[in-house]
């Protein structure tokens, strides 16, 4: 395949892509992912504990107004944040 003039082989790009990272987990009542998962298990957040995805929202703010929290570790609790803030609108509002 070539994309601006560039040519690309997507048997390499394939080999590239991590899908187990995307890939869903039951805890409790709610779903994470493992990337989700190792952010929050990185950063000692106990979502096993939270009974919805909202206990989960708070816990992952408390942790991000912690003024010590690395730049690196913010930005990712940052994206689990937006990515269950996501995730709990499309699951839990009625349309």
């Amino acid at each position: 395949m070539i994309v601006n003039g560039k040519k690309y082989d997507i048997e390499d790009l394939m080999k590239h892509i991590d899908l187990s990272s995307s890939q869903m987990n039951k805890i409790g009542s709610f779903y994470l992912t493992n990337r989700e998962i190792e952010i929050l298990d990185r950063n000692f957040i106990d979502y096993r504990s939270c009974n919805s995805l909202k206990d989960l929202m708070i816990r992952i703010q408390d942790v991000l107004e912690d003024e010590s929290i690395d730049p690196d570790d913010g930005d990712d609790l940052d994206y689990v944040l937006e990515m269950i803030s996501e995730r709990d609108y499309y699951q839990n509002t009625n349309k």
